[in-house]
């Protein structure tokens, strides 16, 4: 009775030869490969919503446009807030994190947040007084 119970304990558990979820999250995720908040941020970075962001943020910082930069930081943060709270509460995304296709939003998180504090620095007006 012990090894049953054992046996259906360890088949409960997440793995990654169970990970039928990250073929729906992550199709091109090869198995036993472990998500790292890097894999993660290196995948968000290379959706379109992302790559079209990071083309308008570099137009922005070439034309030093403060509307400009005003906009793509507000773009920014609701690309962002999307990608942190839309999958956060859906049983398949937590399932894809349990399971190690998916890693931690954070370093993406950071990232954008340094990218938003420079183009507003660098788009800012200067002042000619001193």
């Amino acid at each position: 009775m012990g090894s049953l119970r054992r046996g259906l304990i360890l088949a409960a558990l997440p793995t990654s030869a169970l990970a039928e979820v990250c073929d729906k999250v992550r199709p091109h995720w090869v198995p036993g490969t472990p998500a790292t908040a890097f894999t993660e941020m290196i995948a968000l970075f290379g959706t379109p919503p992302s790559l079209v962001l990071l083309v308008a943020t570099a137009l922005v910082l070439r034309f030093r446009s403060k509307w400009g930069g005003l906009g793509v930081t507000v773009a920014w943060a609701a690309w962002v807030s999307v990608v942190s709270m839309v999958g956060a509460g859906d049983a398949v995304q937590q399932q894809a994190t349990l399971e190690g296709c998916v890693g931690s939003p954070a370093l993406f998180i950071l990232a954008v947040a340094a990218i938003c504090i420079a183009t507003i620095l660098y788009t800012s007006p200067r002042s000619t007084r001193l």
